[in-house]
């Protein structure tokens, strides 16, 4: 099971990776909380919600100074979080259609996001000097179960 957290039946359950997605190691840390153990056309629903900055992500780690949002409280509208992981979903669900699986019967049973490698940079400021300004990047690991 080489690249993934969690085992799982191949029988019953499809994956897919996503390595390297430049987008916000705090914010997909957000979307994959919100979508964990929903089926699987929910999640997709949910996703393009927020991708049309119409469902919020409620915020639960680090949420100073972040307007609430109705019914919600803290949240945002992380557009490039929620296109990415939705590829990788979309990707994972083509993969269980493959292999012969109900995607109606679909639930993501596993869904992680971790920090990959930062890809250096900077930005030139005044007197010749220099910032840092890297560029953070996240490996999504989807794993979807069918249920019955």
């Amino acid at each position: 099971m080489k690249g993934y957290t969690a085992d799982s039946n191949p029988e019953n359950s499809a994956k897919a990776l996503g390595k390297e997605m430049p987008i916000s190691p705090k914010l997909s840390r957000e979307v994959c909380g919100m979508i964990r153990g929903m089926k699987v056309d929910r999640a997709v629903a949910v996703l393009e919600g927020i991708i049309a900055i119409e469902t919020p992500v409620p915020l639960k780690r680090y949420n100073k100074r972040v307007s609430h949002k109705p019914g919600v409280g803290p949240g945002r509208y992380p557009k490039k979080v929620a296109q990415a992981t939705l590829g990788v979903l979309n990707s994972a669900i083509a993969n269980a259609e493959y292999k012969g699986l109900s995607k109606d019967n679909m639930v993501i049973s596993t869904i992680t996001a971790s920090r990959g490698r930062v890809t250096p940079g900077h930005m030139p400021r005044a007197h010749g000097r220099a910032t840092q300004w890297n560029q953070e990047t996240v490996n999504l690991e989807i794993i979807i179960e069918e249920v019955e």
